[in-house]
Order: C-alpha cells, then sequence, then structure tokens
C-alpha cells in the first residue's frame, strides 16, 4: 500500500515520493495536471519562464528524478513554503558524506536530511501533535523500525491519527487533512522495514488511516476519484492483513460516501457489508443496516420494509458490549455508533421515506438528548431542518439551518452545508419570510 513517505535516503532503484503527492493533495492539487498548472502560476508570478508537463510531475512523484533542475530549485520552496528536502527530494551527496549547500545556507549531516525526508511536508505540518520528546522517539523508531518489538512505533502513530480524527470533529476536514497524510506519510516509511509483526500492525493502522482520509476527501468537497482512491487503499490494507471486518466496514463508508443520485449502488454496498463472507462486530453492523434502510427508503421501497431493517439494525445494537472508554480512529470499530446515533439516522431514512414529520419527531428528540461532535451535531440538524421545511413549518426550518450553519460554516464541515443548501431550495417559496432570507443571504455570502 504505496500512501507515505520515502523511508531511504539513497536507493539503487527508484522509489516513489510520495511525500510529494502528500504535499501535493494537502493543498487541493488532486491530479498532476492541477499541480503541474499551480506551478506554471507560481513561476509566471516570480518571472521565470519554466513550464512543466505532467511527464515532469510524474517524473518527480515517481523518484525517477531525486533532484529538480535549477528552474524548478527556485519554483518548488516557492510554491509549496518548503525546502526540497522536505518535499522528498534528494540533494546529491558530496564526496565528504556531506551534501552539497546552496550560496550563503548552512551545511546539514546526511542525518538531519533523513529525518526531514522522513517527516515530509505534510506531516511538518502535524508536528503540534507531538511533543518534541515524542517527535524525536518516533524519527528514531522510523529510522530502524525493526528494534522496535514492543509495538511503541505504532503507539505514537496511532495517538496522531486519533488526534487527527478527533480534529475533524472539532473544526473540519481541511485542518485535520494534512495531519492525516503526514501520518500516512510516516506509516508507509517505516513499514518497509519494519520487523514483520510490527509491519502487520503498521498495514492495520494504515488501512484505519486510509479510510480516514477517504473521508476528509469527501467532506471537503474532493473530487469523488480522491474519495475512491483512499478507499481502494483501505481495502488493501485490509486484505493485505486479512482483516474481514475492516474490509466490510470501508464497504459501508463507500454506501454512505455514494451521491444521492445512485441509490441502487449506496443500496448495493450497504448489503455487501453485511453480506459478504466476514463478520461485522455489531455496532458497525447495525450502522451498515441503517444505510440499508436509508438506500431503501431512496429506491421507493414499502415503509414496512423500511421499519423491518431498521428493526434488525436496533437489534444488532443492542448485541453489542458496552463501550468501556472513549471511541477512537484506531479502537474497536464502530465503537462511536450509539443509540442516539441510529435514532437520528433512523430519522434521515424516514425523511428520504417520504415522512418527515415522523423525522423531525425523532431528531428533536434524540438531538436534545444525544451527545454529538460539533460535525454531526450540524449534520443532522441540516436534516431536521429539511424536514421541517416539509412539514410546512418554514420559519422553525430556517431556525434550525441557521443553527446548523453556525456549527458547519467556520470549519467548512462539507456534508451539513450540503444538506442546507438542499433545505434552502426547499424554501424557495418561502424567500419572503426573515428567517428564511438571513439562511440565503448567509449562504450565499459563505459561498462567495
Amino acid at each position: 500500500m504505496e500512501i507515505g513517505s520515502r523511508g531511504n535516503l539513497v536507493a539503487q532503484h527508484p522509489l516513489a515520493n510520495e511525500t510529494l503527492v502528500s504535499a501535493r493533495i494537502a493543498r487541493g492539487w488532486h491530479t498532476q495536471q492541477d499541480f503541474a498548472e499551480a506551478y506554471y502560476a507560481k513561476a509566471q508570478q516570480m518571472h521565470e519562464q519554466a513550464r512543466i508537463s505532467v511527464r515532469q510531475v510524474r517524473r518527480w512523484e515517481s523518484g525517477v528524478t531525486t533532484w529538480p533542475n535549477r528552474d524548478a530549485r527556485r519554483v518548488l520552496p516557492a510554491l509549496f513554503g518548503l525546502p526540497l528536502e522536505d518535499l522528498g527530494f534528494i540533494r546529491p551527496p558530496h564526496p565528504s558524506g556531506r551534501r552539497t549547500a546552496e550560496p550563503g545556507e548552512p551545511l546539514e549531516l546526511e542525518d538531519d536530511v533523513r529525518r526531514r525526508t522522513f517527516l515530509g511536508g505534510a506531516l511538518a505540518a502535524s508536528v503540534p501533535l507531538f511533543d518534541l520528546d515524542a517527535l524525536e522517539h518516533l524519527t528514531a523508531a522510523a529510522r530502524d523500525a525493526g528494534r522496535y518489538s514492543d509495538h511503541e512505533l505504532v503507539t505514537h502513530l496511532s495517538g496522531a491519527l486519533d488526534e487527527a480524527a478527533r480534529s475533524d470533529g472539532r473544526i473540519g476536514p481541511h485542518q485535520a487533512l494534512p495531519a492525516t497524510l503526514g501520518v500516512l506519510a510516516a506509516i508507509n516509511g517505516a513499514a518497509r522495514e519494519a520487523r514483520p509483526e510490527v509491519r502487520r500492525s503498521l498495514l492495520n493502522l494504515g488501512a484505519r488511516g486510509a479510510e480516514l482520509a477517504a473521508w476528509l476527501h469527501k467532506d471537503g468537497g474532493a473530487p469523488d476519484r480522491d474519495t475512491a482512491y483512499w478507499h481502494q487503499q483501505s481495502k488493501e490494507g485490509a486484505t493485505l492483513t486479512g482483516d474481514g471486518a475492516m474490509h466490510a466496514y470501508v464497504l459501508l463508508r463507500q454506501a454512505q460516501a455514494t451521491d444521492r443520485r445512485d441509490p441502487a449502488r449506496m443500496l448495493d454496498l450497504a448489503r455487501a457489508a453485511t453480506g459478504g463472507p466476514w463478520t461485522l462486530p455489531p455496532r458497525p453492523r447495525a450502522e451498515a443496516l441503517q444505510q440499508e434502510a436509508r438506500a431503501l427508503a431512496m429506491t421507493g421501497a414499502p415503509i414496512g420494509e423500511i421499519d423491518r431493517v431498521l428493526e434488525r439494525a436496533q437489534y444488532a445494537l443492542g448485541q453489542a458490549a458496552p463501550v468501556t472508554g472513549p471511541a477512537t480512529c484506531t479502537g474497536p470499530l464502530g465503537d462511536s455508533y450509539t443509540t442516539e446515533r441510529l435514532m437520528v439516522q433512523s430519522a434521515i431514512c424516514y425523511r428520504e421515506a417520504g415522512q418527515p414529520g415522523r423525522a423531525a419527531d425523532l431528531f428533536q428528540h434524540h438531538l436534545a438528548t444525544g451527545t454529538f461532535a460539533p460535525r454531526d451535531r450540524a449534520f443532522f440538524t441540516a436534516h431536521l431542518a429539511g424536514s421541517l421545511a416539509a412539514v410546512g413549518e418554514p420559519d422553525e426550518a430556517a431556525a434550525a439551518a441557521l443553527l446548523a450553519l453556525n456549527l458547519a460554516a467556520g470549519a467548512r464541515f462539507g456534508q451539513a452545508l450540503a444538506e442546507l443548501h438542499r433545505t434552502a431550495t426547499q424554501l424557495q417559496t418561502y424567500r419572503n419570510r426573515p428567517a428564511v432570507q438571513e439562511l440565503h443571504q448567509r449562504l450565499a455570502t459563505l459561498a462567495a
């Protein structure tokens, strides 16, 4: 699973420069063509005449070119705001064992270059996740992961991934994504030389991290192909480690990421998550059954069939062991799936099934009594607003939508904002009402 940073300073065969790939994606250049266009714009701004092709980008990212030419050595650091070494490039070594330096630049020892190459541009953005001692230990461990049979390296990286996931729930995907990509780069770099048992743990962790990266791309508004890429990386990690439950969980997450316009695919994926040659733990099984019920509602299934699938979801959740601590990205699968979450997601099913009054009642009760991260509260409150609009309560709908917008705007929670735009469309006929006017104006301002 090639998703990380380069582990070696000098290699006899080209190694893909995943540090550059991660830094590119973290800045929103999701294709090599995007990168080439951004490079050209920066070169023009700097009065450089250099233009690069997608082929040149491919050579950099594949590791065929390990040190850029003179023009690119000026443009790339300005484009990324990082030294070339922090972008995964390897300066040709001086025969004395030290690298050559640009005029006026202090020399660095090879170990310093190795350390910075491992950390990479994307991981550098996540340094606040570690204190200095932890970061130094992480760097030392990554240089020779084979020494660590006690999984200390895995513990460090797990903690960083958990913190990235928590930050997503609080402050949004755009803040959490660079740190997540950095941790994935570190995982891949360390896994190349780790002992077999440690490598397996790293691959398991990489599967969790890739699934998180897929969600962050989806909620951040990236093209569908980027979300699909990270889902595929997660399934590859699950396959390599024989983790059938994780493979099924990614199918569930793919169903949740499916566009509303393709409910048949959503239904297929949700059913595959519970019906394949694997066993989902009770909590994610309940979530997959709820997703199946939503897809059924979107395909026009009878309400009785939807109710029966939701009853199966409630039964599955009832079989789950109590959660003994805070749910984390790297802990037991689906530990964050609670009765309150199932109830508000069931409300979404009823909204999709054309029963907005029943949906609104469920939303109002469980949003008042449940505990949700800001991202989730914004998303479910946006659905509440849509349900209220559908039952002909425009003022209440607009008030709920404005509450959701207050939570979603600053962090740019993409799924919540999409639902708010959907609600605003429902409220078009009530645009003369003050609260509805305010909602439309604030959404327009945010879009601008």
